[in-house]
């Protein structure tokens, strides 16, 4: 039988870490599996009408402003998790891990009681016309009702990634996605004398999927990681470790918004240039998605080892791990950006006909082979700064550069000198390369080590008091 002391995801200090090939292919499966889902859901939408998919998409942008409020705590946990397994601390792991599931419980519930209220003034807010209101109302408040699942989803699976288990979260990932795509089908067309549920369907399809991969989690920690949620939990949340997981997380989230906000802006003044330019960028920005999957798994699975390696002490070792981590991200990066490079004008026909749109694309994809790597400086090294507890200087960085470069830039070139979207490429090129060396110098320089050394030190705060603790005891029990 199986201890917890025994448990797969344990190791002591100084025992070698799990390769990042390991840990990223499964995240790398994961994330693709997201964006298929999305794409195959925004099919059967379209079998509804024009109107189901831009009511549901308006509609999924309210949900993504809630849905990373729950990152904030996850990425926080991740990160923490892993300073402590580092360090072989396996039950204050779990204590964090407790902390964060509640937490992210509570904030669920209290997301989907507000989107059961405020709803139709979120909506009316983003602008959407009747027709569109139709899809889009019940779509929101009957998500928002199942909030609380996913917040609970986001927070057990970064756990469990912490602890080196991400093969486990794509498989669940895998059968949510499976048995949401299937009851979307069943019950948007009404198949197997199913009534035609529509839109409805679609959130009934959602919500059973969130709720099987929610009990397939719960299983996974406890048979993985031993961690058991006891009702006194819920109400037992301890304030340092929550301050502790927001310092860890919010700066990361907080980044997140920054660049979605600052490219919404670019957005709109894409839509300035005409349907044909704006349609370009969508295209275009779908397949950069696609192409930085890599590179993106790449990253969290650094992070992981990272966060090891600091909260085992072992600075030196993270430093050197993360720029061979670097290095193997620009040879995919390269490698994914050449293939997409060739073959352009194909992936382009299979969005559209618009031969305007293919030429514009083409050159656009093409300047991915400069705009790619320095994304993967991003991608690898920001999530490395954040897993050694430095998580402050990429937001800030990212502030300056996303507005001040980013924004400012695809304004000058593509709008003031009329570049059009090759202008917005080039301001989108030099952000990444800006804070991209950014990162780098001061990875390489160990500006990040007085942050890593206090997260290693507050990991190792708790076994110092229990050990005093012990001593005490044993002193005492012999005199």
């Amino acid at each position: 039988m199986t201890t917890v002391s025994q448990l797969p995801g344990d190791r002591a200090p100084g025992a070698p870490e799990p390769g990042l090939l390991k840990l990223a292919w499964p995240i790398f499966a994961e994330q693709s599996l997201h964006m298929l889902t999305g794409v195959v859901s925004t099919l059967m939408a379209s079998r509804i009408g024009d109107n189901a998919v831009a009511g549901l998409g308006s509609a999924g942008q309210v949900l993504v402003i809630f849905l990373m409020g729950f990152n904030v705590l996850a990425v926080g946990a991740s990160i923490a998790t892993t300073h402590h397994l580092g360090l072989g601390d396996r039950d204050g792991a779990r204590r964090l891990a407790r902390g964060a599931v509640s937490t992210n419980l509570w904030l669920g519930a209290l997301f989907s009681l507000v989107l059961a209220f405020t709803a139709p003034t979120l909506l009316r807010w983003a602008q959407l016309t009747p027709p569109l209101m139709v899809f889009a109302l019940p779509f929101l408040q009957w998500m928002g009702g199942t909030l609380f699942l996913e917040s609970m989803n986001y927070a057990l699976c970064a756990v469990l990634r912490a602890h080196g288990h991400t093969r486990e979260v794509m498989f669940v990932i895998l059968a949510q996605n499976a048995v949401n795509a299937g009851l979307s089908f069943l019950l948007i067309f009404g198949i197997a004398g199913l009534p035609a549920l529509g839109v409805i369907g679609i959130v009934i399809a959602a919500a059973t999927s969130r709720l099987l991969a929610c009990v397939a989690l719960w299983i996974l920690v406890n048979l993985r990681i031993g961690l058991r949620l006891r009702a006194r939990d819920l109400v037992s949340i301890r304030l340092r470790d929550l301050r502790r997981l927001l310092a860890l997380g919010f700066p990361a989230v907080l980044e997140n918004i920054s660049w979605f906000g600052a490219f919404m802006i670019i957005t709109a003044l894409t839509a300035r240039m005409g349907e044909r330019t704006l349609a370009t960028q969508a295209y275009t920005m779908q397949i950069a998605s696609i192409e930085m999957l890599a590179c993106l798994s790449i990253g969290i699975g650094n992070e992981i080892i990272v966060g090891r390696l600091v909260g085992a002490g072992r600075f030196e070792e993270a430093r050197v791990q993360c720029l061979a981590n670097m290095r193997l991200g620009l040879v995919v990066t390269m490698g994914v950006a050449c293939v997409f490079a060739l073959i352009a004008p194909w992936v382009l026909r299979m969005f559209t006909a618009d031969g305007q749109i293919v030429s514009l694309g083409r050159t656009l994809i093409v300047m991915g082979l400069l705009l790619e790597p320095g994304r993967s400086f991003n991608l690898i090294l920001i999530n490395a700064l954040r897993a050694s507890g430095d998580s402050r200087f990429p937001l800030a960085a990212g502030l300056i550069s996303q507005w001040g470069i980013m924004l400012f830039g695809a304004w000058l070139l593509g709008t003031h000198f009329g570049l059009g979207l090759v202008g917005v490429w080039i301001a989108l090129i030099a952000d990444e390369w800006l804070r991209g060396l950014y990162m780098l110098q001061r990875w390489r320089r160990g500006r990040w080590l007085k942050h890593a050394k206090r997260m290693q030190a507050l990991a190792a705060a708790r076994d110092s008091l229990f050990d005093a603790h012990s001593q005490r005891l044993q002193s005492r029990s012999f005199t």
